[in-house]
């Protein structure tokens, strides 16, 4: 029989978000977003300090372009980014003629794209999208979803994943040559409530896929064949949002977390949650694929 390992992350930085997500690896530093306050991060492991960006709305999700720099997923564009000059341009309208919904849950394909979702600032039903960019055209790939997240890809680029974490639902679905979705996706897995709602996600180098889950204090890694948990995280914040692999061995876990919605109280009880975590990893991940601009 084969038992699940349990191990537990540590938070590496004094620094809380409101709402931590997206993080991303890139030369030597990790990336990563405070949604509500439209802040990028920046640290470099061993330093104290942490470099922000703020941005006009809010901002939730980047990739690494093979051009250099960042596209950057905001409220209502997706925006060309350089972290040297803090320089910003609008690439493309996202979802800009609805004030409704804001940018969440992003990645790049291993095929030049770039995935990214919408969701109602409230959260409402129904007002979620996926969304992908490729050789300059934003396309619609599915709508009348909730809280769209957990988007990644097979190491082999044939399969993508996405969640509707108010569904507790993640779906697999079949990619082609050029990384356009084919066919419907397909059900992967089922989450049951009290394991929270499935949240960011990232595939490692053997294929399974780390999967935080929102309200349970957890990352779990899923075996690919069945979705069968052969690893869990835990955190000492309830709200996990999203996890990457980083360091220059990609043998780091890190995961963001949040304090949305939390009384004082709760804050009182829960110190770290908004904090980044960090532990080792026995798999190494991947590195992040870049994104082609036309």
């Amino acid at each position: 029989m084969l038992y699940a390992l349990t191990m537990i992350m540590k938070p590496v930085l004094q620094h809380r978000c409101t709402l931590g997500e997206g993080p991303l690896w890139a030369n030597g530093r990790l990336y990563w977003f405070d949604i509500l306050t439209g802040k990028l991060l920046a640290w470099r492991p061993g330093d104290a300090k942490v470099e922000s960006w703020v941005f006009a709305e809010s901002v939730s999700a980047a990739a690494l372009l093979e051009q250099g720099g960042l596209i950057v997923a905001s409220a209502s564009s997706l925006l060309r980014f350089d972290p040297t000059t803090g320089s910003r341009k609008v690439l493309l309208p996202l979802e800009s003629d609805d004030s409704r919904t804001r940018s969440n849950d992003g990645r790049a394909d291993r095929h030049g794209g770039f995935w990214v979702s919408t969701m109602g600032k409230g959260a409402e039903p129904g007002l979620g999208s996926i969304w992908r960019y490729f050789r300059g055209e934003l396309r619609c790939l599915r709508k009348g979803l909730t809280i769209p997240n957990a988007i990644c890809f097979s190491p082999d680029g044939a399969l993508a994943y996405f969640a509707d974490t108010a569904a507790y639902t993640l779906w697999c679905w079949q990619l082609g040559d050029d990384g356009w979705p084919q066919g419907e996706p397909q059900v992967f897995l089922k989450v049951a409530e009290d394991e929270g709602g499935p949240d960011g996600a990232v595939v490692d180098r053997e294929g399974c896929i780390w999967n935080a889950r929102w309200g349970s204090g957890k990352v779990v890694r899923l075996a690919p064949g069945d979705g069968r948990t052969v690893e869990t995280f835990t955190l000492s914040a309830m709200r996990s949002s999203c996890p990457a692999f980083g360091g220059d061995d990609l043998a780091t876990l890190y995961v963001t977390t949040a304090q949305e919605g939390m009384s004082e109280a709760e804050l009182l009880a829960e110190p770290d949650a908004g904090a980044l975590f960090e532990a080792p990893l026995r798999v190494a991940g991947l590195p992040d694929a870049l994104v082609r601009l036309p």
